[in-house]
């Protein structure tokens, strides 16, 4: 029979693949940054509340970023095409 933690670690990663369809980058690095983020924060801090909440918190912060930046990136890319490898390479 499975633990309670490992059941709510499943639904967490069943949630974020779910939802990983209708999010943008943003939201999905910070949920990923989160989970992974609360994982270090529950190993270092050797199982506490406090290591736990911390490190999902740093993790959302940097997740969110990192999706923040992924999404600014697909956007000016989408919007000029001049800079996609096909139009600008090499024409053989």
């Amino acid at each position: 029979m499975f633990k309670t933690r490992y059941w709510i670690s499943a639904f967490a990663l069943a949630a974020t693949g779910l939802l990983g369809g209708c999010a943008s980058d943003q939201q999905l690095g910070t949920v990923g940054g989160a989970v992974v983020g609360g994982a270090v924060g529950n190993a270092v801090g050797h199982g506490s509340a406090v290591g736990t909440v911390g490190g999902a918190a740093a993790g959302a912060l940097i997740g969110n970023e990192i999706g923040r930046q992924s999404d600014q990136r697909n956007y000016y890319y989408g919007r000029n095409p001049y800079n996609y490898y096909p139009n600008n390479g090499p024409r053989y």
